[in-house]
């Protein structure tokens, strides 16, 4: 019995301590129908809402509000732009282009760039993508280190005509035996 009483007054405590805004009490926005909010209500709205948020990890937080990792120039080799480029990458977004030798159909180009992705996965470099032409692929990398990986793989294989990082082309090694 004693058990029941305190299991009632614990499912009644929520119901009692809620607190619930009389009509007159309530800010003149709050008073508004919803479909009648301006855009400073719905901040006002959100704002409220994210009161009593605990604050993001930063690794959940959106891309552009990351803190920048911090760089060490102490191990790269001033006359290699690329060292440099590859280490203010990292952990940052970078997309690709490669484009494959020949003319390919749409359906060619995507089985070979999908090949090549595959092998970029099989080597544990994580890229997304996504066809832009019928011999023109865009490869996205959560981290941007791997793209330089990836394209010393991408510039070797056999279709490969060339990869676009940063706007700098780099050609594929079989190129030269079409020319």
């Amino acid at each position: 019995m004693q058990t029941r009483f305190i299991l009632l007054m614990l499912a009644l405590v929520p119901v009692v301590l809620s607190k619930k805004f009389k009509d007159e009490e309530k800010p003149e926005w709050a008073k508004k129908d919803i479909r009648d909010y301006s855009e400073a209500d719905l901040e006002r709205l959100l704002d409220q809402w994210d009161e009593d948020e605990d604050p993001l990890e930063p690794d959940e937080l959106p891309e552009h509000l990351r803190p920048q990792p911090k760089l060490d120039f102490s191990n790269l080799d001033s006359k290699n732009p690329e060292d440099l480029l590859k280490v203010s990458k990292k952990g940052r977004t970078l997309m690709t282009f490669v484009s494959v030798t020949g003319n390919p159909t749409r359906e060619q180009g995507e089985e070979i760039t999908k090949l090549w992705q595959t092998s970029l996965w099989n080597n544990h470099i994580q890229a997304e993508r996504y066809m832009v032409d019928d011999n023109r692929a865009i490869f996205l990398f959560k981290d941007g280190a791997q793209a330089w990986e990836a394209k010393d793989f991408l510039v070797e294989q056999e279709r490969c005509k060339g990869v676009t990082i940063e706007n700098k082309e780099y050609p594929g090694v079989h190129v030269k035996d079409e020319l």
